[in-house]
């Protein structure tokens, strides 16, 4: 692939908008992992956002393309005298609020931070989605998207400066401890039990997007995306705690142990990656009595922490039940939007 000059949505390249020599180039495959797992974690080591990512847990992200995500197209590196400073992504997605969300993402190295290289990110991601908009037939109204944790306080600054604006809020909660678990009883008629095969882990796929249809944002239910969990280093589906209802799922916890992270991180953490109860059978407890499940379970392996993330408007509720159980919040976090019809006046 060739190397591509930075690009601005607005105006021609400006070289006093950059540092120097800064290109941004395409995503090259392979030999590119190492530098973004590099920015990716120094990024967070310096926000004390206790995060970290493997090559082959990227590799399995990039690996996965679906119908939202070209890595050829949708990741681009931010690249000053050979050396990757930084890297961007776009993806979009149609959304449960009704609109088609464009997304864009980015990490920066700390030490590149403050000299224009974020912005030249944002405008490249920017104008990659405004190509994307156009040869899209939707009646939803379009809007931009981007994320940010409040450690971040470069980002927050670059998104309210480009003219993004907060519309909800994200919680990341910690339970430090997994002592002193209270376990309620599932609801009656419900049996908690293993899955086994390719086929129940995929009906507990399409259970977990059909709860999340009515809450906030969008959600990638394609066959890449179930694939790409399915080859994540750290899918292992003994650590999911599953209701069933006769044959139908009811709810579920798909827990996680990220062993890279952990040894990084010095600790010993699970994570409750995704938390539902299906809509004929919530406000039963459904959802305390396996997350309780889960936190015994977690400990059993080995775990003396665990963490979520959690919508703080969840509409379900959600947010009581983990305080209940324990957690509390460790790191707020924002989605910004910004209506894709200011960019294109």
């Amino acid at each position: 692939m060739t190397t591509e000059p930075v690009v601005d949505s607005h105006h021609r390249p400006d070289r006093t908008d950059a540092p120097a020599g800064l290109e941004l180039r395409p995503y090259q495959g392979e030999p590119d992992l190492k530098a973004m797992v590099r920015v990716f974690n120094a990024a967070n080591v310096e926000d004390r956002i206790e995060e970290r990512i493997s090559v082959e847990a990227l590799r399995n992200w990039v690996e996965h393309p679906s119908p939202h995500f070209d890595p050829g197209g949708d990741i681009v590196l931010a690249v000053v005298d050979g050396e990757v400073v930084g890297y961007g992504w776009t993806s979009w997605v149609d959304t449960t609020d009704g609109l088609r969300e464009y997304a864009t993402r980015g990490h920066l190295h700390p030490a590149w931070r403050r000299r224009r290289v974020g912005t030249a990110l944002l405008r490249h991601n920017e104008a990659r989605l405004g190509q994307l908009a156009a040869g899209h037939d939707s009646e939803r109204p379009r809007t931009y998207a981007a994320y940010a944790p409040e450690r971040r306080p470069g980002a927050v600054a670059l998104l309210l400066g480009a003219g993004y604006q907060p519309v909800r809020y994200f919680f990341d909660m910690v339970r430090p401890t997994l002592d002193d678990i209270v376990v309620p009883e599932p609801p009656a008629g419900l049996e908690v039990r293993p899955i086994a095969g390719r086929e129940q882990v995929r009906a507990l796929f399409d259970a977990d997007v059909e709860a999340f249809a009515d809450h906030w944002g969008g959600f990638d239910a394609s066959d890449a995306s179930f694939e790409s969990w399915l080859t994540d280093p750290d899918f292992d589906p003994s650590l999911f705690v599953v209701a069933f209802d006769g044959d139908q799922i009811a709810g579920a916890v798909t827990n996680t142990i990220n062993r890279h992270e952990n040894e990084a991180l010095g600790r010993a953490r699970g994570l409750l990656d995704s938390v539902f109860t299906r809509r004929p059978w919530r406000g039963r407890g459904l959802a305390a009595a396996l997350v309780a499940r889960s936190l015994v379970l977690l400990r059993g392996r080995g775990m003396t922490s665990a963490w979520l993330g959690v919508d703080a408007d969840n509409p379900t509720g959600a947010l009581g039940v983990y305080k209940r159980a324990g957690f509390a919040v460790d790191l707020r976090s924002s989605e910004y939007r910004k209506p894709m019809q200011e960019m294109d006046r």
